[in-house]
Order: structure tokens, then C-alpha cells, then sequence
């Protein structure tokens, strides 16, 4: 059974910055992609970032501020807009993709 579990997440003010990491197990697949996405409440899910090919894409709001580093999310200059519950999501070399259950991050102004 594959799991997928992000941690980092937390209470920080504005101007502040966190580290999410996302680890996989249970697969002898190789991952082949890898991006966060968020969802603001009462809002859709929305991608922020994403990786495949070798190339790395970032959504116009983090764009600068966030940057992904293998399957973490380093996240600087955080604003109160940022807060969200976010999500790590893989897909493997068969074409699943997988799902964390999140971690909730809050900015504070």
C-alpha cells in the first residue's frame, strides 16, 4: 500500500518561512512526478508547484518565493493568503498518483 505523508507545516508569521517535506513509501515504482498543491478554505484545490521531465513549474503566486528541492517545498516570505492545507502528490512510473492527507499551514499577519 503506498503512503504518501508531508510534515513541516505550522504557525508562522508573515515575512516567515517553512520547510515541507513529503516522504513515499510502499511503491517499488519509480516516481516520475512530484508537485504541492493547496486548498484555501471553502476554495478548489490548486497546484503550486510541480515537477516532471526535469523541469519544475510554480503557480504565479509562489512564484520567487517558493522553490521545490527534490520533494520538499521550501517556502519563504510567507503571506496570510499562503495559509492553506497542503498536499504532496506523486505519480509513478505506471501512472498512479498518489496522495498525502496534508499539513496545514497558517500565516499570521
Amino acid at each position: 500500500q503506498v503512503q504518501v505523508v508531508e510534515s513541516g507545516g505550522g504557525l508562522v508569521q508573515a515575512g516567515g518561512s517553512l520547510r515541507l517535506s513529503c516522504a513515499a513509501s510502499g511503491t517499488t515504482r519509480r516516481i516520475v512526478a512530484n508537485g504541492w498543491y493547496r486548498q484555501i478554505a471553502n476554495k478548489s484545490r490548486e497546484r503550486i508547484a510541480s515537477r516532471s521531465g526535469g523541469s519544475t513549474n510554480y503557480a504565479d503566486a509562489v512564484k520567487g518565493r517558493f522553490t521545490m528541492d527534490g520533494m520538499s517545498l521550501q517556502m519563504n516570505n510567507l503571506r496570510p493568503e499562503d495559509t492553506a492545507v497542503y498536499y504532496c502528490n506523486i505519480r509513478t512510473s505506471d501512472w498512479d498518483n498518489y496522495w498525502g492527507q496534508g499539513t496545514q499551514v497558517i500565516v499570521s499577519s
